[in-house]
């Protein structure tokens, strides 16, 4: 049986710290599935065919990583892609308060399905994409906290 696993997120935009814990769940999973989630409530500020291309460019080298848009409940999107696994990047204990929240919700709507938290490596607990979008709009430096995808977007003007 392969060990299928879902990372929702709005990945707006793709960090290293993503990029660590899709990279680390590959030793525990077959295939990990990027789930870039499509909320209406949400103003992303790149649009979700740039999302996408980022994380394929930056897992070019990878088979085993797959990235898909989905609209409505992650549980949903798991049934549709046969993962019976969600994967979720805690960085800090205020994050897990609130991701746990979520995961049993989840649990109740879906118990066929578990959440698995990764804790971020020390290197990129501070690395969020709401503070890459701040260094963005005031002009600063991202490249030490994206991939090269995602930083040479910005080097060649994009």
């Amino acid at each position: 049986m392969n060990r299928i696993c879902v990372f929702p997120g709005t990945f707006d935009p793709i960090t290293l710290g993503h990029v660590d814990i899709i990279r680390r769940a590959l030793q525990l999973f077959d295939r990990v599935v990027v789930g870039i989630g499509v909320n209406a409530l949400k103003q992303p500020m790149f649009s979700l065919e740039q999302r996408l291309s980022w994380i394929q460019e930056t897992f070019a080298d990878e088979p085993r990583v797959e990235a898909e848009a989905y609209e409505g409940l992650t549980i949903a999107f798991c049934r549709k892609k046969q993962a019976r696994f969600i994967l979720r990047g805690i960085r800090y204990i205020s994050d897990f308060e609130y991701e746990k929240a979520i995961a049993d919700m989840n649990r109740a709507l879906a118990p066929e399905i578990e959440t698995v938290f990764l804790t971020s490596t020390a290197a990129y607990a501070t690395t969020a994409s709401t503070l890459i979008r701040d260094v963005i709009r005031n002009g600063g430096d991202i490249t030490a906290f994206v991939p090269e995808a995602v930083a040479h977007s910005f080097q060649a003007g994009k």
